[in-house]
């Protein structure tokens, strides 16, 4: 019976983990032909879910990931500053973390701009021309996404197959909506807006995750649905007066 009380726990966190992933996926493959979003949509769930499990059937090489690689002593030291051990000590899942908060807030700021200054002034920003360029990126946030939803999962699980199936059975859940979020996220421009912000906000989380500095995600969580909650009421006030002008 426990391990059924761990795979019913590990399925609903990868689903809370994975709503972020939704929401980016959502966002890049917006920018793909219409009739190549929903494909697009279901292969970048389908990376999620081999690179999770992928990991999962690598877990020493993830557990080594959090022992450190060099250390930072010497530099604080030179100048006089005292700092944790977490931030002295770099491991290579503090590299990845911070390198993916880097790409995350920096490809949300460009999606803004584009969104904020339109298609004729936004000659700069990068455009995902074809389907392997969305899940190139895809598959690159897939990585940062896919680390701390293991490594908690080995803390939860004791049998990986019960890691395994809780991965399957999340993604599943998350490819059955990912269509009305893609669709929802599409009609309502300013949820389009709203939500780069909070992938702006997940970045920052993860670079302060990967300096050493933990922040509790049910903050960063309650953040959000209370600006959700706030925009849905923005949404349907603004439709309630659309009919009268």
């Amino acid at each position: 019976m426990d391990w059924l009380i761990a795979l019913i726990a590990l399925t609903c966190m990868e689903i809370v983990l994975g709503i972020d992933n939704i929401v980016f996926i959502a966002i890049v493959t917006g920018r793909l032909p219409k009739e190549q979003q929903a494909t697009g949509r279901l292969l970048g769930l389908a990376l999620a879910m081999g690179m999770r499990i992928a990991l999962l059937f690598t877990l020493s090489l993830i557990l080594k990931a959090t022992q450190p690689l060099f250390s930072l002593e010497p530099v604080f030291a030179f100048f006089g500053v005292a700092a944790s051990e977490e931030v002295l000590h770099v491991s290579l899942r503090d590299i990845i973390l911070i390198g993916g908060g880097l790409f995350l807030v920096g490809k949300s700021v460009l999606e803004i701009h584009h969104k904020v200054e339109g298609e004729a002034h936004d000659e700069h920003v990068p455009q995902a021309a074809n389907l392997t360029g969305v899940l190139v990126q895809i598959a690159i946030l897939d990585i940062i996404f896919s680390l701390d939803s293991v490594i908690t999962a080995v803390g939860m699980a004791k049998e990986l197959w019960v890691m395994v199936v809780a991965v399957i059975a999340a993604v599943l859940v998350m490819m059955a909506f990912s269509g009305p979020v893609s669709r929802f996220v599409d009609k309502n421009p300013t949820i389009k807006v709203l939500a780069l912000a909070f992938l702006i906000l997940i970045g920052v989380m993860l670079l302060a995750e990967g300096i050493g500095t933990h922040i509790d995600k049910g903050y960063i969580y309650f953040a959000m649905a209370f600006s959700l909650a706030v925009e849905a009421l923005n949404i349907r006030m603004r439709r309630k007066a659309t009919p009268s002008e």
